[in-house]
C-alpha cells in the first residue's frame, strides 16, 4: 500500500521521464531535464504541504 508520498514519488517519475523524453532530443539533455523536473515537481509538493500545515495551524 503507497503512502501519500510514495504515490508522488511514483506520479513525479512517471512525469519527469515522459517530459524528458518529449521535450528534448539529445539523450545527455533528456536525463538531465527529467531529473530537474523530479527535483521541481517533488519541492513543489513539499512546499504546498508545508504551506496547507501553516494555513491549518
Amino acid at each position: 500500500m503507497l503512502t501519500h508520498f510514495s504515490a508522488m514519488l511514483v506520479f513525479a517519475l512517471c512525469v519527469s521521464i515522459v517530459f524528458g523524453i518529449t521535450q528534448r532530443a539529445a539523450p545527455k539533455m533528456m536525463l538531465r531535464f527529467g531529473a530537474l523536473c523530479f527535483v521541481l515537481l517533488v519541492g513543489a509538493v513539499i512546499v504546498a504541504s508545508w504551506a496547507m500545515w501553516l494555513i491549518k495551524h
